[in-house]
């Protein structure tokens, strides 16, 4: 039987993108602030958990999100921090199974969907349509085509991973995944998923890049690009649509690491590498964090440069001695 091959052209454009992310790859790899600053990797996986989730309707905050993960209580849908407390699992995983085994799509699928869907780890046995909201996309493929085209799918991929490069390997799986639609729940979770996955394979510092942000935040085009492929017959608009996405995370990583890299002052450092983004603060919760005694040194060598920085925002600016002032750390978009 003739070997499955995904519908796609590569254009002059996508090479072009291609080579820019690989540029662009390289220079967030020169910076150590991912290696060396672990609260940093945390902070942006928190961000692809909650922006994947968020793009299935969940409906818990970043930083409810963030209390999930840190195992503190949270008013909320139980079925909703299920799912945080599944995802974060999944991500955590990454780097430690093999992304081109169709088995491992299974068993993370497994862990996702974890007490959340009935059909957890298994091929969905029912009929499924793509929807934006309530606007269906398209109707998926009927069930008992499932098995033979997500093989065929992997066997694509393990044939195809010499020849063709993973960040363009890796979106057309992520349409082809979602095309199938092979489970019950959980696919658009899982193939975000899993073009970390392929892209981490690639390169590891994807491990900790909130791809999933910026589909989030451009989420009306991602369902336009795969309802553009579907009318069209071919992936192109959305291998276009994913490099993209890809190109703008790696430009918002590296003004983070330039952040991270800059000329600051070694207090003002030591300012920022304490704090997480879009958490309030007291000043003297920082002072404490710092095993700072003396508020005059804070404000004069730690604070007030940071804020004239713009690094630092104070939580109510009109009442800047305000005793119920916090400080927040801005998040770079």
């Amino acid at each position: 039987m003739e070997r499955y091959v995904p519908p796609y052209t590569i254009s002059n454009q996508m090479l072009m993108m291609v080579a820019q992310i690989v540029e662009k790859t390289g220079k967030v790899n020169d910076f150590h602030s991912f290696e060396s600053k672990p609260y940093l990797r945390r902070n942006n996986r928190i961000r692809s958990i909650h922006s994947s989730l968020a793009i299935e309707a969940n409906s818990l905050s970043l930083d409810e999100v963030k209390s999930v993960i840190s195992g503190k209580i949270v008013i909320g849908p139980q079925k909703e921090i299920q799912e945080v407390k599944n995802a974060y699992q999944a991500y955590d995983m990454l780097g430690h199974f093999d992304p081109y085994s169709l088995e491992n799509l299974k068993k993370l699928h497994g862990i996702m969907t974890y007490l959340t869907v009935q059909e957890s780890g298994v091929f969905r046995n029912h009929n499924e349509g793509v929807f934006n909201g309530d606007q269906c996309i398209f109707m998926a493929p009927p069930p008992q085509f499932v098995p033979y085209q997500m093989q065929s799918l992997f066997d694509w991929m393990k044939e195809s991973r010499v020849e063709v490069h993973p960040l363009i390997l890796s979106s057309i799986f992520h349409y082809e995944f979602v095309f199938i639609h092979p489970f019950a729940d959980g696919n658009g979770r899982m193939a975000r998923l899993w073009q970390t996955a392929l892209l981490s394979e690639w390169s590891p510092i994807f491990q900790y890049l909130p791809l999933e942000s910026r589909i989030h935040e451009f989420q009306e085009g991602y369902y336009e690009a795969i309802a553009t492929c579907h009318a069209a017959g071919n992936l192109n608009a959305f291998i276009s649509f994913m490099l993209d996405k890809i190109s703008m995370t790696l430009d918002w990583a590296i003004n983070q690491a330039v952040e991270k890299d800059a000329f600051l002052s070694r207090e003002v450092q030591r300012l920022m590498d304490i704090m997480e983004y879009n958490v309030p603060y007291t000043g003297s919760q920082l002072m404490m964090n710092l095993s700072l005694a003396s508020r005059d040194n804070f404000r004069k060598r730690y604070l007030l440069p940071a804020l004239e920085q713009g690094l630092i925002v104070m939580s109510d600016p009109d009442k800047p001695t305000s005793r119920n002032q916090t400080y927040i750390k801005k998040y770079l978009h």
